[in-house]
């Protein structure tokens, strides 16, 4: 960890809190007076005692804390707050009294100045980067050649398509069919992994570190790549040594017996080392460079061997995990930082932990087996699934009359019912079919998959049982039907016929949101009462570098958690707690009850504020019921809405597919490429138009009101306009101009990396911004039956980092950064060209590692990159 600067605040807990320079000399009485005037003022009465809790006395919340916290800030003879020593110290004497004793004496002048401090001087604060603005021109051209980059690889792949799709039809009955089925997506599956492969050595060569305006030339080579990579049907083999190899062909340094279950696939692949035996987690983010200020810098990331890297972590460039070294779910490494070998850290920015995460002892997994798991999985893919799939959609074509007549020139015209009906009869077909069939398959093959692993039983990884339990984690989370059922009362049923334990149900309409996430649904508990936000991962199975085990997670009985949560196994969390937004819940120390967790690590707040009960006279009684069954109708009418909407699209795109056929005797491979282009272009309007007629073409305005209230309701039923197509436009001018058409007041030149924003029309971007891949902007929060929005803004030239979160009421001043999987809390207010990070975010004037270079660790990281570079090698 870096040195604390001179400036910082360590309370009684040992937490650190930045204070001011200014008000050296003045008593905790002076600051007491002070801090009681600015909250009386904030909330409108004649004083408050100092004696006073801000919670339970006071009545006020962390919106307006933050806003407290806010105007300390801006008193120049106050040392600064940050929310974490308001939940620390509830009252004012008690906060006055510790920014007090935090508060470095007044020198005496009279008395000699003491000698210095052994050791390196501390690192000063620094002026945040400048943002580098790139010219509307470049932006236009990068955009315009981004453009035509999509165009060519769309035609390209409709030329391999086509002339693959001709030499299937040549073959005559079912066996020779599937004999060429085989060998065409066999050579397809294999171009397309070879392709990126080609692409990167030879736009790239090899990766090192440096900085890439966005929008320039070198961008594009870089944007290039990392499309293809992402777009790479490889994918399919994370968790599998297959998986490996490739890495391996992009130049990343990766040792024997490496797991990587993370889904998010590395671009600057030269920068990454991975020592023998490392296990990665899944909803982990190493992409080796970030968007920083209006440039893409470029760096490295560093595991040793046996290091550990939990759920939901982020790692940024120029980090480093030593020998053996472990790093805990919902933590990040900023950049710089190293953790030593063997040492064990955890939080946001990660620090020294006691917790071992790794919970499973190893097995027998050697080499043979892992090849065989590789070289099967290899097998199946080629010989059974996808020359199935194509084989099988070929026989269906030609064997059904009503289709078969498109594909030899007897379809009706365009215009004609006929054509119409045939449209409307294949995508009914394919869309409602997909959706029983996959109901059934889904509440049957998991459950028989199942009864062949034993809970708590060690198993060596790529097995048979490794490779029935992934299945059941891919089947069982698909989006699609916690999409469909989150957010309503029908969530529950589903959940349950998955394999959920969710004892007596309380219902409230609200007890999951659309985003949950398992390793396997049967060892799933969820007690009586409890309410679950949007983005929970229940981490119910522990890897290591050669063994697995499933194991129950149970979440206790009248809960609630916020979003973007991942709960682990042997969680120390009991009755009635409240689990923050991104909170890293504990698995140490005593079990906690009735307290809430807020921040990695985590720390207890109060359970609830007067806020948030003041709609628990609808939660009970005759009320609730009149006022859920009311719920339920409006939610079985939204999702036979958005059912149909996403069939009404499959029936346009069908419908423009058989249109193609009838061109594709005349334009060949054209067609396939022009489908491919329309099908994006198609999609991104049909949904940006949908969005605008549920919302009444209407921007939506701040609230506050009950679960059960209908505008609440309405506002569900704008979180179900589905927004994966988003990401077909990341790193592209064009995001902006789809998050202009769904209401996002957007500025000038706007980098957006992947990021994700919940409540359109309450956002506002600043120009030259820079929006980094997986971070969020929630202008929402639900806790227990309240629901509140408002409006966020972020002023020009604006950084969020990877991973970051940025909560509803808040304001980042010009050029303010936010770093890596910060969680920057409601109402705070970033001062402009501040740096601030952590969960919660606080102001932090030197970031670690923000005076290094770039591609530079410290002294330990730079052990660790040795060490698993020569083990790789």
């Amino acid at each position: 960890m870096s040195e604390k600067s001179a400036d910082t605040l360590i309370n009684a807990t040992g937490e650190s809190a930045t204070a001011g320079h200014g008000g050296e000399g003045r008593t905790a009485a002076d600051t007491e007076t002070e801090l009681a005037g600015l909250l009386a003022g904030l909330l409108s009465v004649p004083e408050v005692a100092g004696t006073s809790n801000f919670f339970t006395d006071l009545g006020a919340n962390s919106l307006v804390m933050a806003q407290f916290c806010a105007r300390v800030r801006k008193h120049p003879d106050l040392p600064s707050v940050s929310m974490k020593d308001i939940y620390r110290h509830q009252t004012i004497r008690d906060l006055a009294g510790a920014l007090a004793s935090a508060a470095p004496a007044p020198a005496d002048p009279a008395l000699p100045a003491p000698p210095s401090a052994p050791g390196p001087a501390p690192v000063p604060a620094r002026p945040p980067a400048p943002v580098t603005p790139a010219s509307d021109l470049g932006y236009v051209l990068c955009g315009t050649l981004q453009l035509l980059v999509f165009l060519g690889y769309s035609l390209a792949t409709g030329f391999a398509a086509d002339r693959g799709y001709s030499w299937i039809a040549e073959g005559s009955g079912p066996a020779a069919v599937y004999l060429r089925s085989v060998l065409a997506v066999s050579v397809g599956f294999l171009a397309l992994c070879a392709f990126p492969v080609l692409a990167k050595w030879i736009l790239v060569g090899r990766w090192k570190p440096r900085e890439i305006p966005v929008w320039s030339l070198a961008y594009l080579r870089f944007w290039i790549v990392k499309v293809l990579l992402h777009a790479n049907p490889i994918v399919l083999f994370i968790g599998n040594p297959l998986y490996v190899l490739y890495l391996r062909a992009l130049g990343a340094r990766i040792g024997r017996n490496v797991t990587i279950l993370s889904r998010t696939v590395p671009v600057c692949t030269d920068l990454l080392t991975i020592g023998s035996g490392t296990v990665v987690r899944k909803d982990s983010s190493f992409l080796c460079y970030r968007a920083h200020a209006g440039r893409i810098q470029t760096g490295r990331v560093t595991l040793g061997r046996d290091a550990f890297v939990g759920e939901k972590t982020v790692l940024d460039i120029d980090t480093a995990l030593g020998d053996g070294a472990q790093l805990g779910h919902t933590s990040t490494l900023y950049r710089g930082q190293s953790v030593p070998d063997g040492a064990r850290w955890h939080g946001s920015p990660a620090e020294p932990t006691d917790v071992d995460y790794v919970r499973v002892a190893p097995a027998r997994c050697g080499a043979l087996r892992r090849a065989g798991f590789g070289l099967l999985s290899l097998v199946q893919m080629l010989f059974l699934y996808l020359p199935l799939a194509v084989g099988g959609l070929y026989m269906i074509a030609t064997g059904v009359p009503a289709f078969g007549r498109w594909l030899h020139q007897e379809a009706p015209r365009i215009s004609s019912a006929e054509f119409l009906l045939d449209a409307l009869a294949l995508s009914a077909l394919l869309y409602f079919g997909a959706v029983v069939v996959g109901l059934a398959v889904l509440f049957t093959v998991p459950r028989l998959l199942n009864l062949v692993i034993t809970p708590d039983k060690v198993y060596p990884l790529y097995g048979f049982h490794y490779a029935a339990h992934r299945t059941i984690a891919r089947m069982t989370n698909l989006k699609f039907f916690a999409w469909l059922l989150g957010d309503s009362s029908y969530i529950v049923p589903y959940l349950r016929r998955l394999g959920y334990d969710l004892s007596r149900v309380e219902q409230t309409g609200s007890n999951f949101g659309t985003e949950v996430q398992h390793e396997t649904p049967f060892l799933a508990s969820v007690g009586t009462g409890t309410m679950v936000a949007d983005g929970l991962s229940l981490i119910n199975a522990d890897f290591s570098g050669t063994s697995f085990r499933v194991t129950r997670a149970t979440i206790g009985p009248r809960n609630f958690l916020g979003n973007n949560i991942a709960y682990p196994a042997g969680a120390r969390t009991g009755d009635n707690c409240l689990l923050a937004t991104k909170v890293m819940v504990p698995l140490d120390g005593e079990i906690r009850e009735g307290v809430g967790l807020l921040g990695s690590p985590s720390f207890e707040i109060p359970r609830t504020v007067e806020r948030d009960t003041r709609f628990d006279h609808l939660r009970t009684g005759d009320e609730l019921r009149r006022r859920l069954a009311a719920k339920n109708r409006y939610n079985l009418r939204s999702m036979a809405l958005h059912l149909l909407l996403r069939w009404l699209l499959a029936f346009v795109l069908t419908a423009l597919g058989l249109a193609c056929l009838t061109l594709y005797g005349t334009l060949g491979h054209l067609v396939i490429g022009a489908y491919l282009a329309l099908t994006v272009a198609l999609t991104a309007a049909f949904y940006v138009l949908v969005e605008r007629c549920v919302g009444a073409f209407r921007p939506l305005r701040p609230r506050l009101c009950s679960i059960y209230d209908p505008y609440f309701w309405w506002h569900e039923r704008l979180w179900k306009v589905p927004v994966e197509y988003l990401n077909l436009f990341n790193g592209t001018p064009f995001k902006n101009v789809v998050w202009r058409a769904l209401g996002v007041r957007v500025g000038r030149r706007v980098f957006d990396d992947g990021c994700y924003v919940t409540e359109r029309s309450l956002t506002t971007v600043g120009d030259d911004c820079t929006l980094n891949a997986g971070s969020k902007i929630q202008c929402h929060s639900q806790e227990d039956g309240t629901f509140k929005s408002d409006h966020s803004v972020l002023g020009a030239g604006c950084t969020l980092g990877v991973g970051a979160h940025v909560h509803y009421g808040v304001t980042m001043g010009e050029g303010a950064q936010l770093a890596a999987d910060s969680f920057l809390m409601k109402g705070e207010e970033v001062p402009p060209y501040a740096r601030w990070g952590g969960n919660p975010a606080v102001e932090r004037p030197d970031l670690p590692g923000e005076a290094r270079t770039a591609g530079s660790v410290t002294a330990a990281g730079t052990s660790s990159a040795n060490g698993a570079a020569a083990t790789a090698r």
